[in-house]
């Protein structure tokens, strides 16, 4: 990269990130402050401000920076957004899990999509470098790529047990979980003895979730794109609007069940290409074709073939159980 380009790109980093700051700070902290039911046109309307954002901002990247670098960002944005879908069900499974009401959901959200952020933007640096600094790192995330696939087909979101979380329970050595809800609150005084409330359990259990999922999708973006700014933007705007797109498409995530199968062949197919890129180099507009139709196919499907009823095993699992030293609801 030359000079002259860097130098753009550290700007557009600049603005991208203050931009970027001022409406998150207005979706979560102005609009959506205080406790309240999300409905699902206030929603749509931050998806498709989310949605709409990104892809103005590729325009921007066309004009700024190039087609090339606009067609990588695409790829990697239709990526990573399609990634999150899992994330979704995640925060089904966990606010079933631990009884968390409607009111409340938007406000874990809000903390666990801004430490998503934080965390993602660490591994991103970190993804990067290594590949820079080890050319054979492509071919450990290809893999990656691949075995992640595989999992994706054997279970996925599905899979979640919120109770067999380590991070939970190691938190819950150091600080009692009560079981009942206190309003907004993530931690309680009680007895003079402080507790994490469920709202705070729920947080840890996203963050650590989406840790999971940032250390398979990143790869996939990286088996796009070597560029940290197209990375960055990519994979920031993909998980930005997920607040929103969960409570637009919380009652009708579950028709989209063919979507799995599209991921795990998209990320096979991310996998296939970091393997063998020094012998082909399968050209990015091939790429996002392949993406865009194996999406397409799965929404389609989704449609014609209507997954037949089932209990909601989410829906059965019971909040986690009283801290076994006796702790009482105030």
């Amino acid at each position: 990269m030359n000079v002259d380009l860097a130098n753009r790109e550290m700007w557009m980093f600049v603005f991208f990130t203050i931009g970027v700051g001022i409406m998150l700070y207005v979706d979560l902290f102005l609009v959506n402050a205080k406790a309240r039911v999300v409905t699902i046109k206030s929603a749509l309307i931050w998806s498709a401000i989310w949605i709409g954002t990104a892809l103005l901002f590729n325009v921007f990247i066309y004009y700024e920076l190039g087609s090339d670098k606009a067609l990588e960002y695409l790829t990697a944005y239709l990526i990573e957004k399609s990634l999150s879908v899992d994330n979704l069900f995640v925060f089904l499974v966990v606010f079933s899990y631990f009884g968390i009401a409607a009111k409340y959901q938007p406000r874990v959200l809000r903390w666990g999509i801004i430490g998503a952020i934080f965390m993602r933007a660490i591994l991103i640096v970190i993804g990067v470098e290594l590949v820079e600094a080890f050319k054979w790192m492509l071919y450990v995330f290809g893999i990656i790529l691949i075995l992640t696939a595989w999992r994706l087909l054997k279970g996925g979101a599905e899979s979640v047990n919120p109770g067999d979380n380590k991070i939970l329970q190691l938190v819950s050595r150091f600080t009692p979980l009560t079981p009942h809800i206190h309003e907004e609150k993530f931690f309680i005084r009680i007895d003079k003895v402080l507790y994490a409330t469920p709202l705070f359990a729920t947080v840890l259990v996203i963050e650590s979730t989406d840790l999971m999922f940032a250390l398979d999708s990143i790869p996939a973006v990286l088996g796009i794109s070597h560029d940290l700014f197209i990375v960055y933007t990519s994979n920031i705007f993909a998980i930005l609007g997920l607040r929103a797109l969960y409570f637009a498409l919380a009652g009708v995530m579950q028709l989209f069940h063919y979507l799995k199968y599209s991921l795990a062949i998209i990320l096979a197919f991310i996998g296939v290409k970091m393997l063998i890129h020094e012998v082909y180099k399968i050209p990015t507009e091939i790429a996002l074709g392949v993406v865009f139709i194996l999406l397409a196919l799965a929404i389609v499907a989704s449609i014609l073939f209507p997954q037949k009823e089932s209990k909601d095993e989410a829906a059965t699992i019971q909040p986690v159980p009283a801290n076994p030293n006796g702790a009482e609801s105030d």
